[in-house]
């Protein structure tokens, strides 16, 4: 007989989840739900050559939103003597290894007539789940207001992945890309901030050179360089996206018996990944819908040192219908279920102080320290987090 423990807290915990997913949305709304009512709406773009912008090129006027939907012209930057438009992203890892040296730059230069300028040119619809294997965000609209809050930016960040227009007229080829226009707003120099992407190993010093060589009213000695960090994701690379989740949602969906020595060993974690496993129930709600974003995981992080696995707490008999949900989440990762009717010993199995209610989720570093655990639904962008931020994986290569 299904636990009448279980029960209580699998009701419970539905209860609860309704509770917060009203919560939730009124949260959602509240963040989508802009200062200047502004609403991301991505399309798909025919494929086109981009060009860099030469130097010498006049830039391209731009009116974009910033991260709270406030509406950014250049005009709004006309006393600048120098103009510095950085395009750049959240996913990208050598984007990140560089936003401490933007914020650096920023707050060195601003009190000397130079103005910097943050672009997200990425759009949604050309960006795969396997692309932000270096980060807890993709580049969406909503996801760039929780990253300039984490870095503290102290540039204005905006958004051009509607129709990424202005970033056509631009044309970087990687994130991050700087372009450095003068108070006549010329373009002066194009490329890298610097020649090394590790954090704390270089200064911005190309970039900085040439906004010093320009403030001194000289010419900039070496106005061109390449950049090098992720390909802007153009919409037309939608294509690729399509392929790649169809691939993704032919792998096969199984399920297997594990005993308690088959638990003792995946909690050791003999491994050198990090494994985040899931305790769930055909008959817990929440449990089946956190399912798919608790699985998006193993798409973002599973090139990596990171592997995600489910462990059903229903009796053996109920495999069957454990794989049916499975499958209709379509969750291609080892799946296991206990192979024991005593619930309360797969609780004593997996963690004493754990309370035996589910959802259950435990990320285990190599060697079975157990780095995060979290009864109910879990904060996803508190456990993507934890994932990118442990030794094992990180922000950058």
């Amino acid at each position: 007989m299904r636990s009448t423990f279980f029960h209580a807290c699998c009701m419970f915990f539905v209860v609860l989840f309704i509770i917060t997913s009203s919560c939730q949305k009124s949260r959602n709304h509240t963040n989508n739900a802009t200062d200047e009512g502004f609403q991301p709406q991505p399309v798909i773009l025919e494929k086109q050559e981009v060009e860099t912008l030469k130097i010498g090129a006049a830039m391209p006027a731009f009116n974009l939103p910033d991260m709270h939907g406030k509406m950014v012209n250049d005009t709004d930057f006309e006393k600048a003597k120098i103009l510095v438009i950085i395009f750049t992203c959240n996913h990208c890892p050598t984007a990140q290894a560089y936003e401490d040296r933007m914020i650096q730059f920023t707050s060195d230069y601003q009190d000397k007539g130079v103005q910097v300028v943050a672009i997200n040119p990425s759009s949604s619809a050309g960006l795969l789940l396997e692309e932000c294997g270096y980060s807890d965000l993709d580049d969406s609209f909503e996801n760039m207001k929780i990253r300039a809050k984490d870095k503290g930016y102290n540039f204005p960040y905006l958004y051009d992945g509607d129709n990424q227009a202005v970033s056509i007229q631009f044309g970087p080829s990687t994130t991050p890309h700087a372009f450095v226009f003068d108070q006549a707003r010329t373009l002066q120099y194009v490329g890298r901030l610097d020649g090394v992407e590790k954090p704390g190993t270089a200064n911005a010093e190309d970039l900085r050179n040439a906004v010093d060589e320009l403030l001194a009213g000289k010419a900039v000695t070496t106005p061109v360089h390449k950049a090098f960090g992720c390909s802007v994701k153009w919409s037309w690379k939608s294509d690729w996206a399509i392929k790649v989740n169809k691939e993704w949602h032919e792998k096969p969906v199984s399920i297997s018996a594990i005993d308690d020595n088959g638990i003792n060993e995946l909690l050791k974690n003999n491994t050198e990944k990090l494994r985040l496993i899931n305790i769930w129930a055909t008959w817990c709600a929440p449990c089946i819908i956190e399912l798919p974003d608790l699985i998006q995981l193993q798409r973002m992080y599973g090139n990596r040192d990171f592997e995600f696995m489910t462990l059903s707490a229903d009796e053996p008999a109920k495999m069957d219908e454990a794989l049916k949900i499975l499958q209709s989440k379509h969750s291609p990762v080892q799946n296991y279920i206990y192979a024991n009717d005593d619930r309360y010993r797969l609780i004593e199995l997996i963690d004493p102080e754990w309370n035996g209610s589910l959802p259950y989720t435990l990320l285990i570093e190599p060697g079975g320290k157990v780095v995060y655990k979290n009864n109910g639904i879990v904060d996803l962008l508190e456990l993507k987090k934890v994932i990118v931020e442990h030794p094992k994986l990180g922000r950058y290569f």
